[in-house]
């Protein structure tokens, strides 16, 4: 978390306007209008944004300081400060939105996690998140990453419904030729 304390404002400015709607119509097609989302990771507040202007609940943490500080600005709302190795919630969320943040969680930490944010969705509860794309695991830019593959994801997620997997661009125009893995699941 570290890189993004120190490269806070940089961050914020390359992806507060990055177009994720296919990414929401996927997500909130899953889950009740006007109920409650988990914005876990979020970065500049983008989504929790979006998500509050289309009548959501959101609930957003960000295991940055500095971000959580630029997204409660931006979101207009306060951003928890929690990494996702302490959540704690219990059947809270309808949703849980993990978009380009659990990319940062060591795959043998990963499963740990999972069964966090699991047991923070309600029945029948819905979770997207997002990788990037390929086999890589470890340091790369000053943060750690573990990408994942369509195949690689799911067994990651076996224990939740695997709705569906997909391959997309980055939505950030200047990085167009890089890939990510899309899930989306159910509890």
């Amino acid at each position: 978390m570290n890189y993004y304390d120190l490269n806070a404002r940089e961050f914020f400015d390359g992806t507060v306007n990055a177009d994720m709607s296919p990414h929401y119509r996927e997500f909130l097609s899953q889950i009740p209008e006007n109920s409650h989302i988990l914005d876990a990771g979020c970065g500049s507040g983008r989504d929790t944004l979006m998500f509050k202007s289309l009548g959501y609940e959101v609930t957003s943490i960000d295991g940055s300081m500095e971000m959580c500080k630029l997204a409660s600005e931006y979101a207009g709302q306060d951003v928890i400060h929690l990494q996702f190795q302490e959540i704690s919630f219990t059947q809270l969320f309808d949703g849980i939105w993990a978009s380009a943040s659990l990319l940062h969680v060591p795959s043998n930490e990963l499963g740990i996690v999972l069964t966090k944010l699991k047991n923070s969705l309600k029945e029948n509860g819905v979770l997207y998140a997002s990788f990037k794309y390929g086999d890589f695991e470890g340091e790369r830019n000053g943060r750690y990453f573990n990408d994942l593959t369509e195949t690689t994801a799911s067994e990651a997620f076996s224990d939740f419904e695997v709705i569906k997997t997909w391959i997309t661009c980055d939505a950030r125009k200047d990085r167009l030729d890089e890939k990510w893995v899309n899930i989306l699941v159910k509890k």
